[in-house]
């Protein structure tokens, strides 16, 4: 709605994610409610239907975002907020449904969620977050585990090099384990950059420079994004290290969490994380809320932009961490 009317209307997305959000997500309050014992682990088709579908409809609101961008007559400032605004629905949404789908057991379904991370130029996330962050969480092995006193903007560069370091060794252990060629295309690091160099070349033969670089301007956007996300979930938690060397087993207390009814109707119980990490295999319709686990002081939305402010955010968070921290000994 905000691209169609231009304008003023360009800040809708903006206000409805960090300002209606949080403000709704304070006066609704927290969802304590769980999934019944006895509910099947399998819900209705429609669930699936629906997270399938975002996919070709974030490939076709990107290439109509890009058409306007073109052949509209926006102004300048209003062609970088409908960039702007590509990026945010892309990194709150599409990126929501493909750590979804990425973590699924089906081809299918991890295919669709290489192509959602294709769009947003992060495809190697779909390697590094389910074989490195699910393993090494909360550990000084984890380039996805924001430290207690290291600020977001300390914490986007370590993670976005170490995010690809991280899939690289990963899947050249994989691939020589299994005798694969780095050369073939089950070398999912190979895969990866093929898929970019066709989106990209399809991009540039389709829109040329100006659809390169507004996909690549909404990918940062997106995977900003995702990287503050990353950034509030596990900021300060530690997993102790065992006597025999090893960390100890991930638990729901090595993730914040945040159970706040709107937020997580928005982004399909993406902020029940304690649970999601102690148990990533479990679809989003069965995550579950832990009361025995460090809690957020609200909803994704503020917390989002407390983390933009360091001061703010240390004098907030580092105090939970802290008591958090001791009482885990």
């Amino acid at each position: 709605v905000g691209i169609s009317l231009g304008g003023w209307a360009l800040a809708l997305p903006v206000a409805v994610l960090y300002i209606t959000m949080p403000v709704v997500d304070h006066l609704v309050g927290i969802n304590r409610s769980n999934p019944h014992p006895d509910a099947p682990p399998k819900a209705a088709p429609l669930h699936d239907w629906l997270l399938w579908s975002f996919v070709p409809a974030q490939v076709v609101f990107i290439t109509w975002g890009i058409g306007v961008v073109i052949h509209g007559e926006a102004s300048l400032v209003e062609q970088v907020a409908t960039v702007v605004n590509i990026g945010l629905i892309a990194g709150s949404f599409g990126i929501t449904v493909a750590h979804e789908l990425m973590h699924r057991t089906s081809r299918f379904e991890r295919g669709l969620a290489e192509i959602l991370m294709g769009s947003v130029t992060y495809t190697w996330f779909c390697i590094e977050h389910v074989y490195g962050h699910h393993r090494h969480v909360a550990t000084p092995q984890d380039p996805a585990s924001s430290r207690q006193g290291e600020s977001l903007f300390a914490f986007l560069p370590r993670t976005l090099v170490g995010t690809v370091q991280s899939a690289w060794r990963i899947e050249d252990q994989r691939r020589k384990k299994l005798g694969i060629s780095a050369f073939s295309l089950h070398n999912r690091m190979l895969r990866c950059a093929v898929g970019l160099v066709l989106m990209y070349g399809v991009t540039f033969g389709a829109f040329g420079w100006i659809g390169v670089a507004v996909v690549a301007a909404q990918s940062a956007v997106a995977v900003l994004m995702l990287e503050i996300i990353n950034y509030i979930e596990h900021y300060g938690l530690q997993r102790k290290r065992l006597a025999n060397g090893r960390f100890e087993r991930v638990q729901p207390r090595h993730s914040w969490n945040a159970s706040h009814k709107i937020s997580n109707w928005m982004l399909i119980n993406l902020a029940r994380h304690s649970d999601h990490h102690a148990y990533a295999a479990r679809p989003f319709y069965a995550l579950r809320h832990h009361e025995d686990v460090p809690q957020m002081p609200s909803g994704y939305g503020a917390m989002f932009l407390l983390a933009l402010v360091p001061p703010l955010w240390f004098a907030v968070m580092d105090p939970l961490a802290d008591r958090w921290n001791a009482a885990e000994g």
